[in-house]
């Protein structure tokens, strides 16, 4: 069977979806809508910052070529349907990073990438008003992000327009507080919910303020986490046993055994 000869590049996987969706073309692929396609967008998202955890180059490769794909199939459903095309979805976006970044295309000045960030929000902000849109900062975070990517998204947006806490310490006194108000309240279910939420929100805070990211800190936490039940696990399985079979110091014992050398 004689191949279409693609272009090399970056144009290479535009090309196929457009054979792919064209007549003649795959059947799955041209019954794909924008909503048919969103759980694989998802997918494929998730399976990207895997591969970055992993640092494993082939697969962070691969992993962003099937978000290409995604956007890909994105760009050529609009363009059948004469909205827009991967042209224009390419220049709309490098003149947005163009006009946002005037420190590197224009004449202003700028000290840090604190300063960078306080520039791109104002930026933007300057862009909506224009735009005759009075939303706030923090509704341009998308409510669709998992809970803990969208308050950190909320709090990094208040953040840039002066919003935010002093300091770390600050930012752990908060969490201290929202604790004990959670241990006053852990017998109201209702009032608990609300806490619970309010001190994982304040957890969030803090660790933004230590400029580390709460979704990667749990999810190495989850990993070693896995890790060290694992080690626990095959050794109780090893001797015939479960986790039900041993009292509360034993468990206890037997998970500092399995503590990471």
């Amino acid at each position: 069977m004689s191949e279409r000869p693609f272009s090399g590049g970056i144009d290479a996987i535009f090309e196929v979806v457009h054979r792919l969706r064209a007549p003649g073309g795959c059947p799955w692929d041209r019954e794909q809508t924008h909503d048919s396609l969103r759980p694989y967008l998802l997918e494929e998202t998730y399976e990207l910052l895997e591969a970055i955890d992993s640092g494993n180059d082939a697969k962070m490769m691969e992993e962003l070529g099937d978000l290409l794909l995604q956007v890909a199939m994105h760009a050529e459903i609009a363009d059948e349907e004469g909205r827009f095309d991967a042209k224009q979805v390419s220049e709309a976006v490098a003149a947005k990073m163009v006009k946002r970044h005037p420190h590197v295309f224009g004449d202003v000045s700028v000290a840090n990438a604190d300063e960078v960030l306080r520039n791109w929000e104002h930026q933007k902000m300057q862009e909506s008003r224009l735009a005759g849109d009075d939303q706030s900062v923090v509704d341009r975070v998308p409510a669709t992000l998992p809970a803990l990517a969208w308050a950190l998204g909320l709090q990094k947006r208040a953040a840039r327009v002066g919003f935010d806490f002093a300091s770390p310490s600050a930012a752990a006194e908060s969490v201290a507080e929202e604790a004990r108000e959670l241990a006053a309240d852990a017998a109201d279910h209702d009032r608990a919910f609300d806490e619970m939420g309010d001190m994982l929100f304040a957890i969030v805070s803090l660790a933004r303020s230590l400029k580390v990211n709460p979704e990667d800190a749990l999810r190495v936490a989850g990993q070693r986490f896995r890790k060290r039940f694992a080690a626990a696990e095959a050794e109780l399985t090893r001797e015939g046993k479960s986790f039900n079979d041993l009292g509360e110091e034993e468990k206890l014992a037997l998970w500092e055994k399995s503590r990471p050398v």
